[in-house]
């Protein structure tokens, strides 16, 4: 019995979206049940898939909260 857990930010995919929508995390589930299946055999009905959405202030990058890397960062 698969487990796999989705880890993703509590961000859109979109400047509206404040989070991923549920087609979004459907389609996240099915495309990771379907790929376990093809690759190694397991049954959908076996694969069991968790999505958690971690809030912004709850992850960092380069030793910062993300709000503070991303306020250094240049604009492309």
């Amino acid at each position: 019995m698969p487990i796999v857990t989705i880890q993703i930010t509590r961000e859109g995919s979109t400047a509206e979206t404040s989070a991923a929508t549920a087609e979004e995390k459907a389609a996240l589930i099915k495309g990771v049940s379907e790929l376990l299946r093809d690759v190694l055999n397991k049954p959908l009905t076996s694969t069991f898939v968790v999505i958690d959405e971690v809030e912004t202030e709850n992850w960092g990058r380069g030793g910062l909260p993300v709000e503070q890397f991303r306020q250094r960062q240049v604009p492309e």
